[in-house]
């Protein structure tokens, strides 16, 4: 084996690639169970990230596990490739669409881009050893994958999920569009936070209700962040339960409030105040209170919500149904109209009042100036609060109604299936559960309408005058679905009503020109992509099979675990995955998050091009992803050492298996000596382990077991023992065969161990070890290690492990102050109870070279000089051992120093065991 990963894992790439190695792999395990993975596809624009890499690597564990367990398991990568950031890039060289290009035009440079992008993050997720049908992807933009999106929309029409709505949404204004829960993210935002008084239409209602006599105005008094929702007021939401009181202030006069917040907010108007009376909101709703709009000639109703509460401002809620899925809410079942000046674009209507053809980002002052002019200002302030941004723009976002497409989540029980199917599925990390059911249960209906050029058609028709769906909305669907699969999405851009109606219907419907949310794309793969790559694995009526996992970041659970939930459970009534894996974002040593300003970027490719990509996967699967995952240079450096511990320790077992040939050489396990018994079972102890902890999808226990095993069990114990008896013992000796078939074994267990994680250096391993190697590593099952009864071979090896370490001890002391340098250059005594001693004495004269001393022996315990060290094993009995420098010579061979160096005149710098060795009929060893 060769150092230099970054230069030698291309030639391996090259040769993996001209050998197609992929479908060398999927035809060898081709008998096996089938193992179903579907790939979250990444976003085709941009180079690929170190959180790509994180992804990707753990995708490739999983699949590369799943065939150790002996499953058929396919790795189909996809990507995502329409939607708002790839037009974006299109304009920015061509403009927006209609300026140089037309709309079909523009799609075409569109999926001109989005294939390059394809590509480059192609190479670059290869050279990172993932193995996968590079040649055969899953692209959102398939013509296949786009007809069967629509047949997956058809289905779930079918189903009584689809309806059409005109309610608020979250809505971007840089965007001009509609946008999925997934696409929002929350940031601190100012904003103003003023009270505005409602004056009371009706005096004597009032006085009614709280049993006083009232003779000056009375204003009821909202509190809101949001001034440009002012124009779309349509009422005022009290809570029926909710005691409210009228206040007199010391400036602001009558005024009416949740009575729990007289003293808050007195204090927030700095007013002395003082309650007049009380009343439940209840009997306010019932006297039929109105009140006057501030900014508009209307009255506006006092209505009840459950949704009002006393956690901050009056206790009276500003109610704009066109702005709020609260406000909408409670105004559809009061009837109010959800009605907004506010126009697509961002403006208001030029006819309304204050704010006419104003932008509604320069729509607060006008409304503040037009509120103090008519007096209904009460008391202004700025805040600092959580507001839901676009995760693309970053600008803030406001909720508008529009008409729109939504699955809906209760009208034919998508929640409720929903729900169940989050209980029936495995989460790795168990919190995800929770965390995806939370937002399940509390989610509004999906808005999947969007209004962009380059995506999947909305394929619907809608009645002209009622608004209402075609009633034959799916069979429409599917044959918009086979023109898309025949022609591509211009079957249907290029199309009109006319082509798909007959003449008799076609005057009476529109053709719907929005596009389906992105995430109703990738949400579709569990269908799609088995139909667009893989159809041989669908079912007689042409669904696909479940998937055994999806693998993400933790803001999936919001993104594309949610979606692929939503899609497949309205599709098909239950879950699209058996697991769901969560992985933590990256960040550097100090826990920031990735950023060019804090310089703390680690890119992928250049870890590639310096330490090589098996570092890099190695340091993800030491990673715990059930978290944030660090990564800096410095971590990356202590990654390599830990490599280059794993490697050596391959590169000693291939280099003393050189000329070992195991169908003539290999020793049967009863003939084996008692450590390479040992040695091998506790390989099959590992294995069970890390097989174990691969199933469990712990990756990085896989990773400390084995580094584990490297640096402890093996390469500080059994190979630092077995180097005596490799180098001095006769080639083809018992003793040497015996330790090159346990060695062997070993190998054949760890290269499997480490081939998921190490694969460009598992492959190399393969390659080198002894016997056929024509099949890949990749193709392989876990090895089977023969089965081992140590408890026959009567060697107590905890307690000579134990031993050993004590010995080390005690030898440490004498080389400190210089009496020997190496434990060669000693004999060690041990004193102990006859039990204890009995049980030491097993290997007999072998036993120095368990302690790697030229001398070891034991005593009874009342032999012990004043010089032994005392020690406590394992076992909690103590040994008591006493370590000397050898008074003889050393023999040039074997470097023991003992008796019998010298006593052989034809080799006088030899001892007697390598005298035997060279000329005679060698060494017998039993046990060590």
């Amino acid at each position: 084996m060769q150092a230099n990963l970054a230069k030698r894992e291309p030639e391996w790439l090259a040769r993996w690639q001209a050998g197609d190695l992929y479908a060398q792999v999927m035809a060898a395990t081709a008998g096996g169970t089938l193992y179903h993975f579907v790939d979250g596809p990444p976003y085709a624009n941009g180079d690929i990230h170190i959180g790509h890499a994180v992804n990707k690597v753990l995708k490739d564990i999983v699949v590369k596990s799943a065939r150790l367990d002996g499953h058929h398991a396919a790795f189909v990568p996809g990507w995502d490739c329409h939607g708002l950031p790839i037009e974006l890039q299109v304009e920015k060289k061509f403009g927006k669409v209609g300026e140089k290009l037309d709309a079909a035009a523009f799609r075409a440079e569109c999926r001109k881009y989005a294939l390059e992008q394809v590509e480059r993050q192609r190479v670059d997720f290869q050279r990172l050893g993932i193995l996968a049908d590079w040649h055969k992807p899953y692209l959102t933009m398939q013509p296949a994958y786009e007809a069967e999106q629509l047949r997956v929309l058809a289905r779930i029409a079918d189903n009584g999920h689809l309806v059409r709505g005109f309610k608020p949404v979250h809505w971007c204004l840089d965007c001009g569009s509609s946008l999925a829960e997934a696409e929002v993210e929350y940031q601190d935002k100012q904003s103003s936070a003023i009270d505005v008084g409602f004056v009371a239409d009706d005096n004597a209602a009032l006085a009614t209700v709280f049993g006083v006599a009232i003779d000056e105005p009375v204003r009821l008094v909202i509190w809101t962040t949001t001034p440009w929702t002012l124009p779309a007021n349509q009422a005022i939401a009290l809570n029926a339960d909710l005691d409210y009181a009228l206040v007199r202030f010391e400036y602001a006069g009558l005024l009416v409030l949740a009575a729990d917040l007289v003293d808050s907010v007195a204090q927030r108007y700095q007013q002395s105040a003082a309650v007049v009376a009380t009343a439940k909101g209840q009997a306010l709703r019932d006297a039929g209170v109105t009140a006057r709009h501030p900014l508009k000639p209307i009255s506006v109703p006092v209505i009840l919500g459950e949704h009002v509460t006393t956690e901050a401002g009056t206790g009276l809620v500003h109610t704009a149904p066109a702005h709020g899925v609260d406000d909408y809410l409670v105004g559809k079942a009061y009837g109010l109209p959800v009605a907004s000046p506010l126009m697509s674009s961002g403006k208001f209507q030029d006819d309304e009042p204050a704010v006419g053809g104003q932008h509604v980002r320069k729509a607060e002052e006008p409304i503040l100036a037009a509120l103090r002019d008519a007096g209904a200002l009460v008391h202004q302030a700025t805040i600092t609060h959580s507001y839901p941004h676009c995760w693309r723009h970053k600008s803030p976002l406001i909720f508008r109604a529009t008409p729109q497409w939504f699955v809906s989540m209760d009208q034919a029980g998508l929640r409720d299936a929903a729900l169940e199917a989050i209980d029936a599925t495995r989460w790795i990390p168990g919190w995800g559960r929770e965390r995806i059911r939370g937002m399940i249960a509390e989610r509004p209906d999906w808005c999947i309408s969007r209004q962009r050029t380059w995506g999947v058609p909305l394929a619907l028709f809608v009645h002209k005058a009622t608004q209402a769906p075609h009633p034959r909305t799916g069979d429409l669907l599917r044959a918009v679905a086979d023109a898309v699969e025949a022609r591509g999405l211009e079957a249907w851009f290029g199309s009109s009503v006319s082509d798909w109606l007959p003449q008799a219907e076609a005057a009476d419907y529109d053709r719907c020109p929005d596009t389906l949310d992105v995430w109703f794309d990738s949400g579709s793969a569990h269908q799609c992509t088995f139909v667009s790559t893989n159809p041989a694995a669908l079912d007689a009526q042409g669904l696909a099979p479940i998937a055994d996992m999806y693998l993400e970041g933790s803001d999936q659970h919001r993104g594309w675990f949610h979606s692929s939930l939503l899609t497949c459970v309205a599709m098909r009534g239950r879950t699209p995955y058996k697991a769901v894996l969560t992985h933590g974002f990256t960040v550097d040593e100090q826990g920031r998050k990735m950023s060019k300003s804090l310089g703390n970027v680690v890119a992928p490719q250049q870890v590639t091009k310096t330490l090589g990509a098996d570092v890099l996967r190695l340091w993800v699967s030491a990673s715990d992803y059930s978290g944030e995952i660090a990564i800096s240079d410095n971590l990356l450096k202590r990654m390599a050492d830990a490599y280059r511990r794993i490697r050596n320790t391959a590169r000693y077992l291939l280099g003393n298996l050189d000329g070992f040939d195991p169908a003539h050489d290999a020793v049967p396990p009863a003939q084996m000596l008692l450590i390479d018994r040992w040695a091998v079972a506790q390989a099959a102890q590992l294995q069970d382990e890390i097989r174990q902890a691969y199933a469990d999808a712990q990756f990085h226990l896989v990773y400390q077991k084995l580094h584990n095993y490297c640096v402890t069990d093996l390469g500080g114990l059994y190979l630092d023992v077995l180097k005596d008896r490799l180098y001095t013992s006769a080639p083809k000796s018992l003793a040497r065969r015996s330790a090159q078939t346990a060695l062997l074994h070993i190998a054949e267990a760890m290269v499997r161990w480490i081939a998921p994680v190490l694969s460009f250096t598992a492959d190399e391993i393969w390659q080198l070890l002894p016997g056929d190697r024509s099949a890949s590593v990749f193709a392989q099952r876990w090895y089977a290690l023969p089965s081992i009864d140590l408890a026959a071979d009567g060697v107590d090896w905890a307690l000579l492990v134990s031993s050993r370490e004590a010995v080390k001890k005690t030898l440490e002391e004498l080389r400190a102050v210089g009496t020997i340098g190496s434990g060669l250059n000693a004999v060690v005594t041990l004193y102990a109870e006859p039990n204890l001693a009995a049980a030491l004495g097993t290997p007999g004269d072998e036993l120095r070279f368990w302690f790697i001393t030229s001398g070891a022996r034991l005593s009874p315990l009342a032999a012990k000089p004043a010089e032994a060290r005392e020690h406590t094993l394992s076992s909690g009995e103590n040994l008591w051992v006493y370590a000397e420098a050898s008074p003889y010579p050393k023999c040039e061979r074997c470097w023991h120093q003992v008796a019998d160096v010298g006593t052989d005149a034809a080799h006088p710098g030899l001892c007697g065991r390598c005298h035997t060795n060279i000329d005679g009929a060698g060494e017998i060893r039993r046990v060590i």
